[in-house]
């Protein structure tokens, strides 16, 4: 099965199924020296790990990572980091039902149409737990990003048509709430609409937005490797996300170029800046130096106890009511995930840029040899 590695320089590749034994991630490419230690990425899996509160399922993992390769005394070493968590609580009879049906809105008929199989357990490569892989790497390129002063900061935008109000938002208020909405007020409503569309058996969708800051002008390249279109990639490759944007996004559309046009000053260091930031960070597929910042759409949860048409594998229509322990909502959890791939490709696009300039090979030679 392919498409199961990213990056060109910061290489992952995750691997294992939703009820296998457990799951993982291979990271190569990491520098030797950065200090890193298994509670460096715990706290970041703790945050997207399931049971958390009832908006999210009820599968009772403790998501312990374990890095096997790669580190030494605290540090890495350069060599390839393993890293795995095993799966504790797989009830795979409670997807009996699905055995020899398509759920609707899920990779059950796509997997069928490719590989000729699917893991019904849970949707096997498709589940949403392969991203414990993603989340434990992220946690690494955070931390590579940290030491540069750069960080990584996801957040929920919006719980269906409850959206954070800018005059309300507060980031410290983020890991307050179980939504991880920087707006208390808007957190609490969309809190009792969750509760609401429970009681019916139904699900919801909503926003994260990602925020980096820190990043240096220069980074990404243009054409095929922008920064953006990395981002893109990255994002879109989380499962259940269907929209992505940078900056104005979609706005921008709508705007006129004298609106949507950032224009440049001088700040007090002499370098060029921006007087706004319409286009989110990047410019041409290369970062701007300013704050670099997107959004992701994800759907509703798709697995609903409600009676839904389908077919079989035979090509029988029926109707499915899908039982097991599924988030009514995915995005909190996924908050973390955004984070983790907009980690991940910002440092591999960074360690790419080392290479993009003679006159900075040569100076860091001379270093070298002086």
């Amino acid at each position: 099965m392919a498409g199961s590695t990213l990056g060109t320089i910061f290489k992952i590749t995750t691997w294992g199924e939703s009820h296998g034994k457990g799951i993982g991630v291979v990271v190569d490419g990491c520098p030797a020296g950065l200090f890193l230690e298994e509670k460096d990425i715990q706290c970041f899996l703790d945050r997207r790990k399931p049971g958390q509160s009832k908006f999210t399922t009820m599968r009772n993992e403790g998501d312990q990572v374990e890095i096997l390769s790669g580190v030494f005394e605290g540090k890495t070493t350069g060599t390839p980091i393993s890293m795995i968590v095993w799966n504790t609580d797989q009830r795979s009879k409670d997807y009996g039902n699905i055995m020899e049906v398509y759920r609707p809105s899920h990779a059950d008929y796509t997997f069928d149409e490719k590989y000729g199989f699917r893991d019904y357990r849970g949707g096997g490569r498709s589940s949403g737990r392969e991203t414990i892989g993603r989340v434990a790497a992220g946690a690494i390129a955070a931390c590579f990003l940290r030491s540069l002063g750069i960080t990584v900061t996801a957040y929920t935008r919006s719980v269906g048509p409850y959206e954070v109000k800018e005059e309300s938002f507060d980031l410290k208020e983020r890991d307050q709430n179980r939504l991880y909405m920087p707006d208390k007020e808007t957190s609490l409503l969309a809190e009792q609409y969750l509760e609401e569309m429970m009681g019916r058996k139904d699900s919801v969708g909503g926003v994260v937005e990602c925020i980096i800051d820190g990043v240096p002008a220069g980074i990404g390249d243009p054409v095929f490797d922008k920064y953006d279109a990395s981002l893109a990639k990255a994002v879109m490759s989380i499962g259940a996300v269907k929209g992505f944007e940078i900056g104005d996004g979609f706005l921008a559309s709508r705007a006129l170029g004298s609106e949507n046009n950032d224009g440049f000053c001088m700040d007090s260091d002499g370098r060029a800046k921006k007087v706004t930031n319409h286009a989110g960070g990047i410019l041409g597929g290369i970062s701007d130096g300013s704050r670099v910042i997107f959004r992701a759409a994800f759907k509703p949860t798709p697995s609903i106890a409600q009676p839904q048409k389908t077919v079989t594998r035979q090509g029988e229509e029926t109707e499915i009511e899908i039982k097991g322990r599924h988030d009514p909502i995915i995005v909190p959890r996924a908050v973390v995930v955004v984070e983790a791939m907009a980690a991940l490709t910002t440092v591999d696009l960074l360690l790419a840029n080392l290479s993009a300039r003679m006159d900075r090979i040569i100076s860091f030679y001379n270093q070298k040899t002086e």
